[in-house]
């Protein structure tokens, strides 16, 4: 296959030399962006009168049935090829002869290869913003479900203190909306339209840039030939918010692992997003979940690698950036399996209840509670913290609860305690008395339910 440059060269490159360097075998993902872009230019090109109208109107159709081929998987993709730019138009000539000759005018594979990677990530971005949406909806469906359920929470992997099961659910959404929204910052970014910079520094044509960043859905036309094609921002910033998600989707799966295990015993994760073992006939794996947890520390390493790779390149364009691509496909296509994977879980987790019902009963998760019931008495935090531990110390030596402690002994530790002191040491009383605003008081997780549900749909 002939190459863009190769009339500059006496011989052909070392075989070893194209298999190191060829990008056809990732960069076909970008053939549909590549045609895309390639119809906008050549309808400018035709309005600008740069070329013919009629060769124009050749190239435009000839792509338009290449980009047929490609949503219908016909597209023939040639490992020949250097790359899919090389690719699309060997076989735009094969369908329209000469006039697919022109389609380079006025662009270079520097502006091109940005625009296709912007257009990538415009949609990939758009699709796992709504990827996210759908795990938040099944988790706020989950907590609707299972609003009344009473939870350990825990502080260091400790039992702290109790909540509903749902209020932890919508922890789970707020740190997923973080996440929309850093990819939905990130897409403000990607819309600058950088394609007519040429190789660095535009073209003598009269070109109408303004007209292709409208064709193509660009809100901005990069200022700057040198920085459009050299910037690799947006996918630093892509794979970032990429990396975010993949740490918080890490933390669920973390969760449901511990809350899976025989000595937790809360929760019941599907058959189908669990493994058995080849030795222990007995054993139902989370597996699906650690794997979630293990493929984050990928998505850190996609990112880190692109850090590394642009951290010393001079301006403008240099090779070495035709590796930016593999990791950001493959953090896309992992955060996407991640984000179903996610969805699925919400959707078929189930809940042991009596499990837990038991488990609240520790009446260590209500010592805060009995605390504030001092200061609410005027005795200081500081003297409040030292009774209630002075206390809980007391009933740990002796092997008793505090429920077993009549009026006379409460007031051993202080004379402002009274019996109904322990109509606290219940997992109901202790979510239902809660009224500092974003705390698990049921009233309040209802609210924040339905806020939820109105603002995914």
């Amino acid at each position: 296959m002939n190459k863009f440059w190769g009339s500059r060269f006496e011989g052909q490159t070392d075989s070893l030399a194209d298999k190191f360097s060829y990008s056809i075998s990732y960069d076909y993902r970008l053939a549909k962006y590549d045609c895309i872009g390639g119809i906008a230019h050549a309808k400018m090109l035709g309005k600008c009168q740069i070329i013919s109208k009629k060769d124009a109107d050749a190239i435009v159709s000839g792509l338009q049935k290449l980009l047929k081929q490609i949503e219908d998987g016909k597209f023939k993709y040639d490992p020949k090829a250097e790359d899919i730019h090389t690719n699309v138009q060997s076989e735009l000539k094969k369908l329209i002869g000469a006039p697919a000759d022109k389609l380079h005018t006025a662009r270079s594979r520097n502006d091109l290869i940005v625009l296709d990677m912007k257009l990538y990530c415009r949609d990939e971005l758009i699709a796992l913003i709504k990827e996210i949406t759908n795990i938040q909806k099944a988790a706020v469906k989950f907590a609707e479900k299972n609003k009344d359920v009473i939870i350990p929470a825990y502080t260091h992997l400790q039992a702290a203190q109790v909540v509903l099961l749902a209020h932890h659910m919508l922890a789970y959404v707020e740190m997923l909306e973080r996440d929309k929204t850093r990819l939905q910052d990130a897409l403000k970014r990607i819309d600058v339209n950088p394609l007519g910079s040429c190789a660095l520094s535009g073209s003598s044509l009269p070109t109408d840039r303004a007209y292709v960043s409208k064709l193509l859905g660009f809100k901005e036309t990069a200022a700057n030939s040198i920085d459009a094609v050299s910037d690799r921002d947006f996918i630093v910033e892509t794979l970032s918010g990429l990396a975010i998600f993949g740490m918080h989707s890490s933390r669920i799966a973390e969760d449901m692992i511990v809350w899976a295990t025989s000595e937790f015993n809360f929760v019941d994760i599907d058959w189908s997003l669990c493994t058995g073992s080849s030795i222990m006939p007995h054993k139902k794996n989370p597996d699906i979940m650690e794997l979630i947890r293990g493929e984050s520390a990928k998505l850190y390493s996609n990112l880190m690698e692109i850090l590394v790779l642009t951290k010393g390149l001079p301006l403008t364009y240099n090779r070495d950036l035709q590796l930016d691509k593999p990791p950001l496909f493959e953090s896309i296509e992992k955060a996407n399996d991640i984000g179903g994977l996610l969805t699925k879980l919400f959707g078929t987790l189930k809940v042991k209840k009596d499990v837990l019902s038991k488990r609240v009963q520790d009446e260590s998760f209500f010592t805060v509670d009995v605390m504030e019931y001092l200061i609410t008495k005027g005795v200081s935090y500081r003297e409040a913290h030292d009774t209630v531990g002075l206390m809980v110390k007391n009933c740990l030596d002796k092997g008793i609860s505090l429920t077993e402690l009549n009026k006379k002994d409460l007031q051993k530790f202080s004379p402002n305690f009274d019996e109904d002191v322990k109509k606290l040491l219940k997992p109901e009383t202790s979510v239902k008395i809660k009224q500092s605003l974003g705390s698990t008081r049921p009233a309040f997780v209802a609210q924040q339910i339905q806020k939820w549900k109105k603002r995914l749909k």
